[in-house]
């Protein structure tokens, strides 16, 4: 998906996007609050303070109010590579500490806590995805966080929701045994995964069952919640690509037997053999934006 091709999304974006969600009785306000809801209560657990924070593709910048309201940050970066995004975003949000950049006229400084993307990934083309997420590494302090949320191509209704949304459809789904994949790949350490959003509106009543189903990896999205490794740490890490272990991480053992879904969807199956890099490359401009 082309930086043009978001930009000209961006006056009807809810509009398009409201195609997908009508069937499950939410807006994009709704989805984007319930996330840093849930991030929040991950932060919390951990005592973690995320005052510096990166928005990675924040499309037109809903989740904005929702970074300040709950998670407390004292600033927010919002980046994207559209345009007409970044002006809808700094013109609806200027009342918040917030700056709305394009990608290329940030530099990663490791002085960001938390990173967070939001059906970002699906956008980036494959053969990217690697040095993306090199980049967002460079941005992070070390032991800072990155939440990587995407939607769940094990879901079907996910699948559905998607094929409404003009700008979804050429989407490249990301399964989260792949996430987990290509983020050790970058150099960061996994620390959890969730599942959310498993009842739409009609069976609200059910969504206290939620927090239980966490683990259940049939939630409409998922977030990995990944660690940059502390200093010392971050050199062996770019080498080895899988931080600290030479083997499977036991917090993912859960998803062995899900492997199979993935053969499914060859578009999933994309860097199963990748080495990891020394070190981080500069990146191009990579063509991505994010589902609000």
């Amino acid at each position: 998906m082309s930086p043009t091709t978001f930009d000209e999304a961006a006056t009807d974006y809810d509009a398009q996007l409201s195609q997908g969600l009508m069937i499950t009785g939410e807006d994009k306000e709704y989805f984007a609050e319930r996330r840093l809801i849930h991030l929040a209560s991950c932060l919390d657990a951990m005592a973690f303070e995320a005052r510096e924070v990166l928005d990675f593709g924040c499309g037109t910048g809903t989740a904005t109010p929702f970074f300040f309201q709950h998670l407390r940050v004292r600033s927010l970066w919002g980046l994207d590579v559209s345009d007409r995004s970044l002006e809808v975003a700094s013109a609806k949000y200027r009342g918040y500490r917030a700056r709305f950049l394009k990608l290329a006229a940030y530099q990663p400084g490791e002085n960001v806590d938390l990173a967070f993307c939001n059906g970002v990934f699906h956008h980036i083309p494959i053969h990217e995805r690697d040095d993306s997420l090199r980049w967002v590494f460079a941005a992070l302090r070390p032991e800072g966080l990155l939440a990587f949320w995407e939607n769940n191509p094990w879901n079907p209704g996910t699948r559905y929701v998607m094929s409404r949304v003009p700008f979804d459809r050429d989407a490249i789904v990301i399964s989260p045994r792949q996430a987990r994949r290509i983020l050790r790949q970058a150099g960061f350490e996994i620390l959890r995964t969730d599942f959310l959003f498993f009842f739409p509106a009609i069976l609200r009543r059910l969504r206290g069952l939620e927090r239980r189903l966490v683990k259940l990896p049939l939630g409409g999205q998922y977030q990995v919640l990944c660690r940059k490794p502390a200093a010392g740490a971050t050199a062996a890490a770019r080498t080895s690509g899988w931080p600290g272990s030479s083997g499977a991480s036991p917090r993912d053992s859960w998803d062995c037997g899900l492997a199979a879904l993935d053969h499914s969807h060859p578009e999933l199956q994309s860097y199963s053999s990748a080495k990891p890099k020394a070190q981080a490359r500069p990146i191009k401009e990579p063509s991505h934006d994010r589902l609000d």
